[in-house]
């Protein structure tokens, strides 16, 4: 395990935010978690590591995805990092049980400096698992999660929706909970991504599964 990166200043009071958030509910964080953050796995099935690829996880949380990362992708080289290092202990306990070698760290998503972390600069994959609708500056965090991709890798995102298919009540019911945990969905998030994909002189792959209840995209 690498020694936790320095926080911007800025980033302060959303770490004790966080750090005060899990420091209980990260025993229980999976569990409660799994009947409705939708599309994980079928983003993890879709990053098709290239063999020995490097993956990077920006928001781990307690690991869950690195580890079903790891169990899919045997060979893959799996990094995360989190601004709660509250969360970080749980993941680092989850991890230590699988026996992968998974390295973690602590940091902020609009500044993290890997290769200081890690000894790596850039990712084959790097993705982000319902972490943008909690990060107050989401977009400068996807930009910068964009530059850590090589150029033939890819960015992928799984998010909330806007429940299109579900209707205004079931969106209103759901966004309003969500609020209580600091979670924001991001109606901009595929126009953003767009925008940064054009940019790039990539392509983006966009999808709305369960009807709208989730986003999930990839820049390529």
């Amino acid at each position: 395990m690498s020694t936790p990166a320095s926080l911007r200043p800025s980033s302060a009071s959303q770490k004790t935010a966080m750090d005060r958030m899990y420091r209980l509910t990260r025993h229980v964080y999976d569990a409660t978690r799994k009947p409705y953050l939708l599309g994980r796995d079928q983003m993890i099935a879709g990053l098709a590591v290239p063999p020995g690829g490097t993956v990077l996880e920006i928001g781990c949380g307690t690991g869950r995805n690195l580890i079903a990362a790891g169990r899919r992708y045997s060979d893959a080289r799996l990094y995360g990092f989190d601004i709660s290092a509250e969360m970080l202990k749980t993941a680092r306990q989850n991890i230590a049980r699988t026996g992968f070698d998974i390295h973690l760290a602590e940091g902020d998503a609009s500044a993290f400096d890997p290769e200081a972390a890690f000894g790596v600069a850039r990712f084959d994959r790097v993705y982000f698992s319902y972490t943008l609708s909690m990060i107050p500056d989401w977009s400068a965090a996807l930009a910068h999660g964009l530059a850590l991709v090589k150029d033939c890798g890819r960015l992928s995102v799984v998010d909330f929706g806007f429940c299109e298919g579900l209707g205004a009540p079931a969106r209103t019911l759901l966004h309003g909970w969500l609020s209580l945990f600091h979670v924001t969905p991001r109606a901009s998030l595929e126009a953003e991504m767009s925008r940064l994909a054009q940019a790039a002189g990539r392509t983006l792959s966009f999808e709305r599964p369960a009807r709208g209840y989730a986003q999930l995209g990839t820049i390529l």
